[in-house]
């Protein structure tokens, strides 16, 4: 199974080294010099990675044959993927892989069916689970602790106990329709 670690950035100095937005909670094990990592797009791989280095937190990563910034810059965007065991999971408890929690029914803390796990988006704040509903629209849902109270790998399901207007846009209270409420009790 192909998992992405890591998104090629922009070109650091002109010895052929690059930022690399990491996509992965075990860098050290996926991103380590000789690691062989395929590439999407496919025709700019596969990279061998030679050195690496952190350097004002971020992660600077050398390529075998890339030695100079042309050749580094022409790598940016390219997203690096690791060849990993479908069985292999992480050694944290509370962490998964996507792969993981992809398609697992999404529920409510009593039972509502929300959906179905369609697409992880991984931002730099945070990860969203994409949920297609049954009635085909979709939902974006914070994978955070207080969100996502359970993932039950076995039931193949996770739960969320979401805040009021997360799942049905009617129940959000938007915040300018507040301040005029607050503003007709001033006068």
């Amino acid at each position: 199974m192909q998992l992405v670690v890591g998104r090629i950035g922009r070109a650091h100095g002109i010895k052929g080294e690059v930022t690399v937005e990491v996509r992965t909670d075990e860098p050290e094990l996926r991103l380590g010099p000789g690691a062989v990592l395929a590439t999407d797009p496919a025709g700019v791989g596969p990279l061998t990675i030679e050195a690496g280095r952190v350097h004002s937190g971020r992660l600077l990563l050398r390529f075998t044959g890339v030695n100079d910034r042309t050749a580094a810059e022409a790598l940016r965007n390219t997203l690096l993927v690791a060849e990993v065991d479908p069985d292999e999971t992480p050694e944290d408890p509370e962490e998964f892989y996507d792969h993981q929690l992809m398609d697992l029914d999404v529920v409510t803390v009593d039972g509502a069916v929300v959906g179905r796990i369609a697409e992880i988006s991984h931002l730099p704040s945070q990860d969203l689970f994409i949920v297609e509903r049954p009635d085909g629209s979709e939902v974006m849902i914070p994978f955070v602790s207080e969100i996502v109270t359970e993932i039950d790998l076995d039931e193949q399901r996770a739960v969320v106990d979401p805040p009021r207007g997360l799942l049905d846009v009617e129940q959000a209270e938007v915040a300018s329709s507040r301040e005029a409420k607050q503003g007709e009790g001033d006068a």
